[in-house]
């Protein structure tokens, strides 16, 4: 089999933690919603449910499931903090930029497939100034939390490519475990989780820079 029978034809970017770091951003203001909402928060909390969606999040804070209003409630409260602190705060992740530029001119459709809601991917996504590079953007805000594969395989349907021609690149634990089911090769970075804990995806490295052409071959 040669290279070009071996290469993916998608390309699937998590956001948060592989395109961008924006961790501590997320961190700030959840706290200041929760804060406000009553709901004790931390770091150690942050750390479980990060990579999830917020439905999801509140779900495991609250030890419930929420109801929508207080979900909307506090979301929007959190999410229009986020957005309101990365302008002129953000850059992409080292080597980020290299490889959209060189997997694209590979000709891999590439996506973002994300927990984050729309509105964040598509403010984090102009504010690093990296729409050129995408095919498309999926919020998993409406679709079943990560580690469910919904939201990449919804991202491989809209490249259309087939999920086993596909490569995920993540740095969450859920978000690994969703890309396994999903039935994808994955690339894991060290951004917010240790290497142990993404021992199941098919590479694992401290940087994107460490990348090579042959982590995006199946």
């Amino acid at each position: 089999m040669d290279r070009a029978d071996r290469a993916a034809q998608g390309v699937l970017w998590d956001m948060d933690g592989v395109l961008v770091d924006t961790g501590e951003l997320h961190f700030q203001s959840w706290m200041v919603a929760l804060t406000e909402a009553g709901i004790t928060f931390n770091t150690e909390k942050f750390r479980e449910t990060f990579g999830m969606n917020n439905t999801k999040i509140l779900s495991i804070l609250l030890g419930q499931a929420p109801e929508a209003g207080f979900v909307t409630k506090v979301s929007d409260r959190k999410e229009s903090l986020f957005r309101e602190m990365i302008k002129g705060k953000i850059q992409p992740m080292p080597g980020v930029r290299a490889w959209l530029e060189q997997l694209q001119n590979m000709g891999y459709r590439q996506a973002v497939a994300s927990s984050a809601p729309q509105a964040n991917i598509e403010a984090l996504v102009d504010e690093m100034q990296i729409q050129s590079y995408f095919t498309t953007t999926v919020s998993a805000a409406n679709l079943p939390s990560k580690p469910d594969p919904a939201v990449f395989l919804e991202a491989a349907r809209r490249l259309e490519a087939p999920p086993e021609r596909c490569i995920v690149i993540e740095d969450a634990t859920h978000g690994v475990r969703a890309a396994k089911r999903a039935g994808m090769r994955c690339i894991a970075v060290t951004t917010t989780h240790p290497r142990e804990e993404l021992a199941e995806a098919d590479v694992v490295v401290d940087s994107l820079e460490e990348l090579r052409t042959e982590d995006f071959e199946i």
